[in-house]
Parts: C-alpha cells; sequence; structure tokens
C-alpha cells in the first residue's frame, strides 16, 4: 500500500515562494511518477504537474508553466512543488499523488495523500 505524506502548506504573500514535499513509501519507486493536484475553495481538484520516476521527466499544467518546477530524490523516494510567483488564484489544497502520467491530461492514479493547504493573501 502507497503512501503520501504532503508537508510545507501555509500562508504566504502574493509574489512570494513556497516548496510542498511529499514523502512516498510502501513500495519501490523506479517506474511510474508522483504527480501534484490541486483543489481551489469551491472548485474541483485540478492537475497541476508530475515528474516520473525513472527518467525525470517533468510535465504541467499551463497555468503554472514557468512558475512551478517538480522535483524528485529516487534514493529517498520524495518529491519536491517548487512554487514561485504565486498569485492567490493559486490557494488551494495541495495533493501528492503517485500514479502513471504520459501528459497533463493524461495520467492515472493509484493513491493520494491527504493535502496540505496554500493560502495565497494579495
Amino acid at each position: 500500500q502507497v503512501q503520501l505524506v504532503e508537508s510545507g502548506g501555509g500562508l504566504v504573500q502574493a509574489g512570494g515562494s513556497l516548496r510542498l514535499s511529499c514523502a512516498a513509501s510502501g513500495r519501490t519507486f523506479s517506474s511510474g511518477a508522483m504527480a501534484w493536484f490541486r483543489q481551489p475553495p469551491g472548485k474541483e481538484r485540478e492537475f497541476v504537474g508530475a515528474i516520473t520516476w525513472s527518467d525525470g521527466s517533468a510535465y504541467y499544467a499551463d497555468s503554472v508553466k514557468g512558475r512551478f518546477t517538480i522535483s524528485r530524490d529516487n534514493a529517498k523516494n520524495t518529491g519536491w512543488l517548487q512554487m514561485n510567483s504565486l498569485n492567490p488564484e493559486d490557494t488551494a489544497v495541495y495533493y501528492c499523488a503517485a500514479g502513471w502520467v504520459s501528459s497533463a491530461t493524461s495520467y492515472v492514479i493509484g493513491s493520494w495523500g491527504k493535502g496540505t493547504l496554500v493560502t495565497v493573501s494579495s
């Protein structure tokens, strides 16, 4: 059973930065991908980005390209979501997920973390 634990959420001012972490456990992560999703208040959950464990291929939603960067450390089974130039529209609960990703619109998710809240004040 894959377990994912996010950390690093909090309150940040517009224009600021925040880095989220996701610690994964439960199996060897040599295939598949670690993905990040977010759910803004009153809206549906949406894809943010993902990175494959094998070769580090990264995929991003258009709304975060150039501002957010995903990385991972296979040895530590840990991934990060670096968020820069944050704006109030980035306010959401951010979820770490594990599964298979082939593009920003094509993915299959098998496991979810519980989420961490990011609030961006104007």
